[in-house]
């Protein structure tokens, strides 16, 4: 029994020393500077080839943005200011906020889901309204996957979990709007890619849908939309928003101070 307890607690040692050091503060998590390994050489061509990229200090948002997080930025904003893309496709049928007596309210019993159907515009404006923004594809692959280039989020088979870093739901749920638009790797952020302006060229998006396939599921999976594509909302399209800000010290309980 005592070997059995010891082996027991090498194993939980292991596995500890081998987590990331995390952060978090009010549902944001801090992902800390280093290099990792970006995409891979056994997959579709326009994931290769796998190469080191060095990522600075960012945040990035522990859970995908609700209805009733993106309910409050219409009410705030506007649907589709003058001169400006829309943000929402509120008619189709997918669509889980509506309007009702002047005011956009998240379906009930939808409330804390991901927000669907939102163009790359309105994700963009709901994270510049929150002071933040959305995460580079180089981000949003490092926040999922760290730096043992693992294929899926919690290192197992099964691509489900949270991530190394303790970002939910990676994959699976709705895919996530990225502001980079679509080079061939090797990744750089002065060759043009960042970011994405919805001008020209082609956005960037990362993650996996319910609607997806089992074997097309992993960290390192592109997907990306012309600029039709990305004004318009999608049923399997979502977003979380990242800050480079030094959001402070955090103490032992995990929030900021």
């Amino acid at each position: 029994m005592i070997l059995v307890g010891r082996l027991v607690v090498s194993l939980l040692a292991a596995n500890l020393l081998a987590v990331p050091a995390v952060a978090w503060a009010d549902g944001i998590m801090l992902i800390q500077a280093g290099a990792f390994w970006m995409g891979r050489d056994d997959g579709p061509p326009d994931e290769a080839p796998r190469h080191r990229v060095y990522v600075r200090d960012f945040w990035i948002e522990r859970h995908k943005v609700t209805n009733a997080e993106f309910a409050l930025f219409l009410n705030a904003t506007g649907l589709r200011p003058p001169g400006s893309d829309r943000r929402y496709d509120e008619d189709d049928a997918d669509a889980r906020i509506h309007r009702s007596q002047g005011l956009w309210i998240a379906d009930p019993g939808f409330e804390r889901h991901p927000v669907v159907e939102v163009s790359w515009f309105g994700a963009r404006d709901y994270c510049t309204w929150t002071g933040r923004r959305l995460p580079t594809e180089a981000e949003w692959e490092k926040a999922a996957r760290g730096d043992d280039q693992r294929p899926y989020p919690d290192s197992t088979s099964r691509p489900a979990g949270a991530s190394p870093y303790r970002v939910e739901h990676m994959l699976g749920n709705p895919r996530e709007w990225t502001s980079t638009a679509l080079h061939p790797y090797p990744y750089r952020t002065d060759d043009g890619r960042e970011p994405y302006t919805g001008a020209t060229g082609r956005v960037v998006v990362r993650g996996a849908s319910h609607d997806d396939p089992a074997e097309s599921l992993g960290v390192t999976r592109r997907r990306s939309y012309n600029r039709r594509g990305a004004a318009a909302g999608h049923h399997f399209v979502g977003f979380r928003c990242a800050t480079s800000e030094d959001l402070g010290e955090v103490a032992p309980g995990g929030r900021s101070r």
